[in-house]
């Protein structure tokens, strides 16, 4: 075979070779590819669910420190109810727990006055609430009560079942109020109040942190017992050598107001009950007055249910 030939076939099987080296390198490059594409696939239907979950899943669950804050409600450190006109000149500051029988006094006694003086502009009233009770004779009746009152003033029904409870104060020793079935059996007498709403807030304990939150308040502030009350941060308890009446709590007020414009007046909220609907058999204070153990009129600021020694 001559030299030429030789090197004709040697060519010839390099180049078939080199094309089937070529053919399996294409096919590699094309398994990569398809390899390739699918974890871009993977990725992308990922990253999808990723995206899906997230933008579905809303605002972030609270956590463990957040606190619920009723509508119109102030939270921060010392949590508190408003009642009456923001713009109102004077303010009434009151620290009260709704099983404590001496703020049933001060309020079956003083309510007239404050409600008419709310009504006109003059006043606005702060309620903090506490636990004071529970904490000395057990129980949960004052923390129900509290957050059952929290979910009607988110229906602005603050003020009706606020006074309602007080008119059906159990005993100190019973922890009635303990009882939500008989806290929604109240809420019946406020028309429009029992809602599917107002119903799951108070079952749910929606404002349990709020109360607890207020409660510890009161424990650093330096206050001994509820009803602790304030006119324009002074102690009304204080007042006359404690011998301080409702007539005198407006008269405190229209002194303080001279020369100032009452706020908005503010509608008084129908309560959807009587305001002769007392609790079964107890019979009702004078009228702006407070009434002792015995039931005589005091027409006074005394007797507050005491916070435990810290």
């Amino acid at each position: 075979m001559s030299q030429k030939n030789h090197e004709g076939k040697k060519s010839a099987r390099e180049r078939l070779q080199e094309q089937r080296e070529k053919e399996k390198a294409r096919a590699r490059r094309g398994r990569q590819a398809i390899v390739a594409g699918a974890v871009v696939v993977v990725l992308a239907v990922a990253g999808g669910i990723a995206v899906w979950a997230s933008s579905s899943s809303g605002k972030p669950a609270a956590n463990d420190n957040e606190v619920a804050v009723p509508k119109r409600a102030s939270g921060g450190g010392r949590p508190a109810v408003p009642v009456g006109s923001a713009d109102a000149p004077s303010t009434l500051t009151v620290w009260e727990d709704f099983r404590c029988p001496a703020c049933r006094q001060f309020e079956t006694g003083f309510r007239p006055v404050i409600h008419e003086l709310e009504d006109s502009g003059r006043l606005k009233s702060e309620y903090h609430l506490v636990t004071i009770i529970d904490g000395n004779a057990g129980g949960q009746g004052s923390r129900n009560a509290a957050n059952a009152a929290l979910c009607a003033q988110d229906a602005g029904k603050f003020r009706a079942y606020h006074d309602l409870l007080y008119s059906h104060q159990p005993p100190e020793p019973q922890d009635k109020f303990g009882d939500k079935k008989y806290l929604l059996q109240l809420a019946g007498k406020v028309k429009g109040l029992v809602t599917p709403a107002f119903t799951k807030c108070v079952n749910d304990g929606t404002y349990d942190r709020f109360v607890k939150k207020s409660n510890d308040a009161f424990a650093t502030s330096g206050y001994r017992g509820t009803p602790t009350v304030l006119l324009n941060g002074r102690d009304l308890s204080k007042e006359k050598g404690g011998q301080f009446g409702p007539a005198d709590l407006k008269k405190m007020v229209l002194d303080a107001n001279k020369a100032k414009q009452p706020g908005k007046k503010s509608a008084a909220p129908h309560t959807g009950a009587s305001p002769q609907d007392k609790h079964p058999g107890r019979s009702a204070a004078p009228q702006g007055e407070l009434t002792g153990k015995g039931g005589a009129p005091q027409g006074e600021l005394t007797g507050r249910s005491a916070a435990p020694a810290p």
